[in-house]
């Protein structure tokens, strides 16, 4: 068995490799006829037209030579990247502010310690990249500079794109545009995202919203790591992709679909629960198994598991949210 998954990620040692053996053989078969259909959607082009039938395509998932341009086009990143030749490097070359290098310096050897590609003694070493996105994004978005979990999120971009300035944009993309503040100092958006988490989970699985209510434990405990990893090192690095995939096409109200289906799916066990550290326990435990490892049903049911749930209630959820925690500010 290999112990390091195609991506660099070394194995824990509990990891099912008989399930994922079984899950793989069949997910292959899917791949392989996906990547069929994706080549003859691009005819060699580098340019795809948003469309249903590409939306279509890109739920049941983009194969991995694919990957980095589908997300470029949809994300809106090649746009200005085009439009921007050469601001990536004049960026790495300008003055640099030593606060932000410092703190972006010291997060590096904890980017991924179970990343082959990301340890000094690998050749190319990724934390080089990663160092100089990072840079380069702190100083392009200056209100934003570097917090804790951009780290994770462009060396995600660096391990799929294989490409410096195409990170870079894609990590503007997802920051600048489909994650509304999630990154800013006072991380409003994040916050607010998920107190709308909680009214969607009210709506959609009372239950839960009640054990929660009850027990005194906030959403914030269980949920920020989905958000500000985008569900890095949370779910399988497969799921994470296709998570991905959909959020570059269709913007954040895919990691509420996300959650939801977790928290849907799993509502007999966390409802066992009869303590605050169980709930917080039972939150750890509905990201693992197989459910989540097998990522083709698993983006199957997020997009009926938890209904219709469109940008406008969304918005709305989010307004309201957003001026509760203002005025308790």
């Amino acid at each position: 068995f290999c112990r390091v998954d195609p991506y660099g990620f070394e194995r824990p040692e509990d990891f099912d490799y008989a399930s994922y053996e079984e899950f793989f053989s069949r997910y292959l078969v899917v791949l392989t006829r996906r990547a069929i259909k994706w080549s003859k959607l691009l005819k060699g082009k580098n340019s795809i037209q948003k469309s249903l039938k590409v939306k279509r395509y890109i739920r049941k998932g983009v194969p991995n030579e694919h990957r980095a341009l589908i997300w470029m086009i949809v994300s809106g990143a090649q746009t200005n990247m085009e439009q921007n030749p050469g601001y990536y490097h004049r960026l790495l070359e300008g003055e640099k502010n030593d606060k932000l290098v410092e703190a972006i310096r010291t997060d590096m050897n904890r980017t991924f310690p179970d990343n082959v590609k990301f340890r000094k003694t690998a050749d190319p070493c990724l934390q080089h990249t990663l160092y100089n996105v990072l840079v380069a994004y702190g100083h392009h978005n200056k209100e934003v500079g570097y917090c804790q979990g951009m780290n994770f999120i462009a060396g995600y971009l660096i391990l799929i794109t294989k490409n410096e300035e195409e990170s870079f944009w894609l990590l503007d993309a997802l920051i600048g545009r489909i994650l509304p503040d999630y990154y800013s100092p006072a991380m409003l958006g994040l916050k607010t995202d998920q107190e709308v988490l909680g009214e969607l989970v009210k709506m959609k699985v009372p239950a839960v919203a009640e054990l929660m209510e009850r027990h005194g434990v906030m959403w914030t405990l269980v949920v920020s790591r989905w958000f500000i990893c985008l569900f890095i090192d949370i779910l399988p690095v497969e799921t994470v992709l296709r998570i991905w995939d959909c959020l570059f096409y269709e913007g954040s109200k895919i990691i509420f679909r996300v959650a939801l289906t977790l928290i849907k799916q799993h509502q007999a066990f966390i409802l066992e629960a009869t303590n605050f550290p169980d709930i917080c326990d039972k939150f750890k435990e509905i990201t693992k198994g197989t459910f989540v490892m097998e990522c083709h049903s698993f983006m199957q049911k997020i997009f009926t598991d938890p209904g219709s749930l469109s940008m406008a209630t969304i918005d709305k959820l989010r307004e309201t949210c957003r001026e509760k925690l203002l005025s308790q500010g």
